[in-house]
C-alpha cells in the first residue's frame, strides 16, 4: 500500500437509510488525512451523490489499488447488490447486502489490503431478517476475526466511554458484572487509548450501582466484583480508579480528570455521550470504535434515519469523525 494517507473503507450501510449520503458528504472533508475507498453499491452511490447535489465523480474500482488513480472522485468497490431501491423501507435484501459490505471490508482489512474501516449504520431488523446471528457490527466483526475480548468505545470531544457489556437485556447486563469481565474491558481500554495516542491513560471505572453500592448498602457488585478487578489492574500497571459512582464520573472525566470512563452496560455509557453528540438541529457527532480487534474499525454514531433517508439532509459530521478517528489510529498501531 501507499505510504501516503490511511486508506479507509467505508461500508455503506443500509441502503435503504443514509450511508450512502453521508459517505458522499463527508468525502471533501476527509481527503486531507485520509483516502477512502467505499464498500457498498454504485448505483445508490450515485444517486446518493444527486440527491446531495455534489459535484464529484463516483466510480467503480476492481480492486483498493486503484483508488489513487483518481483522488478526486469517490471510489466504490461495486458490490452490485441492490436492485430496486426504495428509501425508508426495511428489506431482508437490504440487511444482506449490509452485511456483505460489512464482510468484505473486513476481509480487505485482515489481509492488509486496507488500514482501516469505518461503517455507515446497518439496520439490526433487516440484519436478522437475513439471518444475521448479531445483534450488530460489533458481534459480527469479533467473529470474523476470532476476537475474545473486545468492547465498544464512543468518543465525543474529550470523552470517551467503554463498555463490559452492550447490546443485552439490562437484567443480563447486570450479571455480565463480573470480575473477569470487567478486568479485560480495562485491559481492552487502556490499550486502545494509547492507540489513540495518549501515553500514559488514565481509566476511569463507573459504579453499577447508585452510588456505587454505597458500602454495600445498595448492593454487592460494586464491592464484590468491580473493586477487585480495578486492584488487579493496577497491580498490571494499568492508571485505573474505581468504582466510582455513574452519577459524577462522566462529568469528571468530561472535565478532563479521566481519558475514558469504563461503563457497565450499554445506556450507562450512551446517555452521557448522545447528551452531548446531538446538536439543536439533529445533528450527530460522535463516533463508535470497536477496541481489541486486531484491525481498526470505527462508525457513525447514529442510525440508519429512515424517515429522512434519500432526501440528502443528512448530516456527515460523525462519519468526518469516525474517518478521522479511524486514519489517526491506523497511524498509532
Amino acid at each position: 500500500m501507499s505510504t501516503s494517507n490511511p486508506l479507509i473503507a467505508v461500508t455503506m450501510g443500509d441502503p435503504a437509510g443514509i450511508g450512502s449520503e453521508v459517505a458522499v458528504k463527508a468525502f471533501p472533508s476527509v481527503t486531507e488525512f485520509a483516502r477512502v475507498v467505499v464498500v457498498g453499491d454504485l448505483g445508490v452511490m450515485r444517486r446518493a451523490r444527486d440527491a446531495c447535489d455534489a459535484d464529484f465523480d463516483v466510480r467503480a474500482v476492481d480492486s483498493v489499488d486503484a483508488v489513487d488513480d483518481d483522488p478526486t472522485a469517490l471510489s466504490v468497490l461495486d458490490c452490485d447488490n441492490v436492485g430496486d431501491l426504495v428509501h425508508g423501507e426495511l428489506r431482508e435484501e437490504y440487511g444482506a447486502a449490509s452485511l456483505a459490505y460489512v464482510e468484505r471490508a473486513i476481509d480487505l482489512a485482515v489481509e492488509g489490503e486496507i488500514d482501516a474501516i469505518a461503517t455507515a449504520p446497518i439496520n439490526k431488523q433487516a440484519t436478522r431478517m437475513a439471518g444475521s446471528e448479531h445483534a450488530g457490527h460489533t458481534g459480527l466483526l469479533a467473529a470474523r476475526t476470532d476476537t475474545e475480548n473486545y468492547s465498544m468505545m464512543l468518543i465525543e470531544d474529550d470523552l470517551r466511554v467503554t463498555h463490559v457489556s452492550t447490546h443485552v437485556p439490562l437484567r443480563e447486563a447486570c450479571e455480565l458484572v463480573t470480575t473477569e469481565n470487567v478486568l479485560e474491558t480495562v485491559r481492552v481500554t487502556d490499550d486502545a487509548l494509547r492507540q489513540l495516542g495518549i501515553e500514559s491513560p488514565r481509566v476511569a471505572v463507573a459504579g453499577l450501582n447508585p452510588h456505587a453500592g454505597d458500602g454495600g448498602l445498595l448492593g454487592d457488585e460494586d464491592d464484590d466484583e468491580i473493586a477487585p478487578a480495578v486492584e488487579r489492574a493496577g497491580a498490571d500497571g494499568i492508571d485505573a480508579t474505581g468504582p466510582i459512582s455513574p452519577d459524577t464520573v462522566y462529568v469528571r472525566a468530561a472535565r478532563g480528570e479521566f481519558d475514558c470512563v469504563v461503563s457497565m452496560y450499554h445506556d450507562q455509557g450512551h446517555i452521557p455521550l448522545k447528551m452531548l453528540g446531538f446538536d439543536a438541529a439533529g445533528g450527530v457527532s460522535g463516533v463508535n470504535m470497536t477496541i481489541g480487534l486486531p484491525i481498526v474499525r470505527t462508525s457513525v454514531d447514529h442510525g440508519t434515519a429512515f424517515d429522512i433517508a434519500g432526501e440528502g439532509v443528512a448530516s456527515e459530521t460523525s462519519m468526518v469523525d469516525a474517518i478521522r478517528v479511524a486514519a489517526d489510529v491506523a497511524r498509532h498501531r
